[in-house]
């Protein structure tokens, strides 16, 4: 290489030649009836398969005409609104809704009480394997690290290409277990190594849920209050599953269409979870909060928070992409039932936390963005708050560094990945493979000493 100093010269100088010639026109998708995101222009998906497992509902037929109704989710034909209801005082939500996921019908005291403890059996790891691989190469971003430790994982697993069911719920349910722990002991290896704190690595309590040992395993005590565990527990539940459309949940069930393993297909959810676009919107909330916090006065006042929000969506202020994280989701339309349910958490766990203040300016950004988005933007569906507007709020209160936040989203929505790989190994028997419109037309080949490129 001799025109550039390094690589890094020569890539970005060569990326405007994939700008050019990768560049497809969005006219073309009209033309050719091809739908962007498999998604058609009012947000509906196109129907790629069929599930047992979870319904999310945001329309419903009125007199013939499909009509915008208040948004629903379903676990295997139970409202989350129920299930959240009926969990009351009970330690294990979130494992209940994962047994209730993967099995498809709500466990009995002593079903529930043998699958927590097969969990509790598989919360280990192997020997060394936090010292010698979550431990080494630390990283801020620790879905990375979670992906590096669960294809390492499967180095472990003598039966790791096995596809019968019995093994790959095995595979699952080991998971399910360790997910906590890689996500908690990765943050600490980074916050150890890269932030010079102190680093602590608590074991789990064979007796406790997932959320209590999430908590334990990530203070310096190892305390955490009553209310603390339930609003996380809850959180859990809330996140654990999404319908079959949504792209991590995709891309689990395309990897497992191929033949692959349980380790690569739960590694391939993972890289599909930490994009901004999935399970990172939560943390552009939080970072757009901070930032009408510096610039509004009276947190309380609807015009005022209002008057920034314009700016925001104006590209006038913020990140300058003209969006109000939080607000609208690709299927909801009057309301996402996830962020109506946690919303009384929140409150709850603002007063135990002497958050009021903080509560007041959600609420007003609540009330004001709809109206204005609906004002300024061409709106088929509605739009309203989503889950992930509060869920960054609620983990800051729980003192969760940011850098988990997303991977709390992957510890819950593992256990419906995992009912999904089961469902498409159990019912499918095609590897899924789109089509793709191919823009491609004949070329003349030149011969290399021919050729010549005038932006090169």
């Amino acid at each position: 290489m001799t025109k550039y100093e390094n690589v890094q010269q020569y890539t970005e100088k060569m990326a405007a030649l994939c700008r050019e010639n990768d560049a497809v026109s969005r006219e073309l998708y009209k033309e050719f009836d091809v739908k962007a995101g498999l998604r058609d222009e009012n947000g509906q998906g196109v129907v790629a398969g069929l599930t047992n497992i979870s319904e999310v509902k945001a329309f419903e037929m009125v007199d013939g005409v499909k009509t915008p109704c208040e948004g629903r989710l379903r676990y295997r034909g139970y409202d989350v609104t129920d299930l959240i209801r009926g969990s009351t005082g009970m330690r294990f939500a979130f494992e209940e809704t994962a047994y209730l996921l993967i099995f498809g019908c709500l466990p009995s005291e002593e079903e529930l009480s043998s699958f927590c403890e097969a969990l509790s059996v598989c919360r280990t790891m192997p020997t060394n394997f936090t010292r010698d691989v979550i431990m080494k190469a630390p990283s801020s971003d620790v879905m990375n690290t979670m992906t590096k430790s669960v294809l390492t994982l499967a180095s472990y697993d003598k039966k790791v290409g096995d596809l019968s069911e019995e093994n790959a719920l095995r595979q699952c349910i080991g998971l399910i277990s360790v997910f906590p722990m890689l996500a908690v002991y990765g943050y600490h290896a980074y916050n150890h190594y890269r932030k010079n704190a102190s680093m602590y690595i608590h074991r789990p309590n064979p007796r406790y849920s997932i959320a209590e040992n999430f908590l334990r395993m990530l203070r310096p005590d190892m305390k955490y209050t009553p209310l603390e565990a339930r609003v996380l527990d809850v959180a859990l539940l809330l996140h654990a599953e999404h319908g079959g459309g949504n792209n991590s949940t995709f891309t689990t069930r395309v990897v497992t269409s191929s033949g692959s393993d349980t380790y690569s297909a739960m590694a391939a959810a993972l890289c599909s979870l930490k994009g901004k676009r999935h399970g990172g919107a939560n943390i552009m909330v939080m970072s757009m909060m901070e930032d009408i916090k510096r610039h509004v006065g009276d947190w309380a006042d609807e015009e005022e928070v209002m008057a920034y929000l314009a700016k925001i969506l104006n590209k006038e202020a913020f990140d300058r992409k003209g969006l109000i994280y939080g607000m609208g989701h690709a299927v909801y339309s009057l309301s996402d039932p996830r962020e109506v349910i946690f919303k009384g958490f929140v409150e709850k766990l603002a007063a135990e936390k002497g958050k009021g203040k903080e509560l007041a300016l959600y609420n007003a950004v609540e009330a004001a963005a709809p109206k204005l988005i609906a004002r300024e933007r061409k709106i088929y569906k509605g739009v309203s708050p989503n889950v992930d507007f509060y869920s960054g709020f609620v983990y800051e209160m729980l003192g969760i560094p940011v850098e988990l936040y997303t991977p709390l989203f992957a510890i819950a929505r593992v256990a419906g990945w995992s009912a999904h790989r089961m469902e498409e190994l159990v019912s499918a028997n095609k590897i899924i493979r789109p089509a793709y419109k191919s823009l491609v037309t004949p070329q003349q080949y030149v011969s290399r000493s021919e050729r010549k490129r005038e932006t090169l």
